[in-house]
Order: structure tokens, then sequence, then C-alpha cells
């Protein structure tokens, strides 16, 4: 298959996508900021199913980590051929309360972090730089459509811009064997929810907002983006897909 790299794969659906990335015989880069020891999981489970797999810690925020992870994975792994961007952070707060800091960490993380992988990884994947092609696929959500969850606005505005940037990005390497897309999970039952209360209140959200009245899960969200990975997509490029219970 190749080597694909996860941003956040070391937990939820950064781990169900890493892992049953192993599962199609990927050679995956696990991509974690600080909890290695669940990185370091993830690279076992990996190795059980035969493939090569690497920890590789990496804050999202910063360019030089961005750039350090994509030259560890060219001198470990191999040239990149497929990029799952899927680390991302939330606050939840009313607008009126949010501090810019908490905005800049979010839109550093989720949209700047996106776009600077994507570059590094465009730089090896485009035939027109002497690459072989390859697939980008970004985690967005259905909050940059919807608006998202109360207290959530710079999350959901965050990701309203993959949504664009995937769009955009695919225009421009639709000739250069790259393909770009974006899944776009509804309420999905992870970690991101910080604690009980908040789970709590996701859930009964998704069950009176979403048709099929219930959070996803992380494996139902790697399923679709594995997909988009692979080569049974070699024709789709440029949309984004709602996992989302028909919300």
């Amino acid at each position: 298959m190749g080597v694909m790299i996860v941003t956040g794969g070391s937990r939820s659906i950064g781990a169900a996508i890493a892992e049953g990335a192993g599962r199609q015989g990927w050679d995956v880069a696990v991509n974690y900021r600080k909890e290695k020891v669940r990185a370091d999981a993830v690279v076992t489970a990996i190795e059980k199913s035969g493939r090569r797999a690497i920890a590789v810690q990496a804050d999202m925020a910063e360019e030089q980590d961005i750039l350090r992870l994509f030259e560890t994975v060219d001198r470990e792994l191999g040239t990149v051929n497929a990029l799952v961007n899927n680390a991302g952070i939330d606050i939840e707060n009313w607008l009126a309360d949010v501090r810019l800091a908490d905005i800049d960490r979010i839109f550093r993380v989720n949209v700047y972090g996106p776009m600077l992988c994507a570059r590094e990884a465009v730089k090896r994947m485009s035939t027109d730089k002497g690459g072989k092609g390859g697939a980008i696929v970004n985690i967005g959500s259905v909050a940059g459509r919807t608006g998202g969850m109360k207290r959530g606005g710079a999350y959901a505005a965050s990701k309203a811009a993959v949504d664009t940037f995937t769009r955009a990005l695919a225009l421009e390497t639709a000739q250069q064997g790259v393909r770009v897309c974006c899944v776009r999970p509804g309420l999905t039952d992870t970690e991101m929810f910080g604690d009980a209360t908040q789970r709590a209140e996701a859930r009964e959200y998704a069950r009176t907002g979403a048709p099929m009245g219930r959070m996803g899960t992380a494996d139902e969200i790697a399923g679709l983006a594995l997909f988009l990975c692979s080569d049974a997509a070699s024709y789709i490029t440029g949309f984004s897909y709602d996992v989302s219970g028909g919300r």
C-alpha cells in the first residue's frame, strides 16, 4: 500500500485510522504531541499486523515540528503516499468569553497544521515535483457546516476553513496525481469530550438531533478515511463527506 502519516494518531479517531491502516497493509507514522505511551501502543498494534510503524512527536501548531515529522518519515519509512490530517483541538466557551490566545491555538492546530502538512506531502507526492502521486484526507467536522454545538463557534469556524482548503487544494493538485478529500464526523464518542458532563450533553444532542439517534464511533469514521486513501477511491477528489448519522 505504501507509507501513511496520521497526525494525532495516538488515540480515538486517529488511533483507529492508524491501526486500520496497518491491517490494510500500510506502513504508518503515528504522530502525537504528548501521549507517547499511547502512541507506542498504536505502533505495537500495527507491527502485530506485520507492517512497519513509528511514533513521531510533533506539535501540529509548530512549523518546525511538522518539518521534522516529514523528515523523520522520509528517513525511517520512506516517501509518504497518504496523509491523514486528523489532529485537532476544541475549546468550549461562549464567543463573548473566548480569548484571542484560544482562537489562535485552535486555528494553528486545526487549520495551519493541516495546511503545512499538506504542503509537505504535496512536495513529495506531486508528479510535477517528481513524485508518484498520493492521497490527503482531512478530518473536518459537520460543525463546519452546521455551526456545531453551543459554545463551539471557534471550533466550527476552523472546521469550515478545512472544508474550503480541501476543495482548493484538490483543484490545485488534481492533475498532479494528488487526491484531496475531507471526512466530516458528526458527534463521535471520543476523548475530545473532556468530562462526563460534556459527553452526556453530546449524547443527548445526538439522540435528539441526528436521525440515527446516536453518536458515531471512531471505527466508523476511520473506515471512510481509509477508503479515501485507497486505490478504490482513485477517481474521487475535492469533496467532503459527512459521517453523521444523517444529520
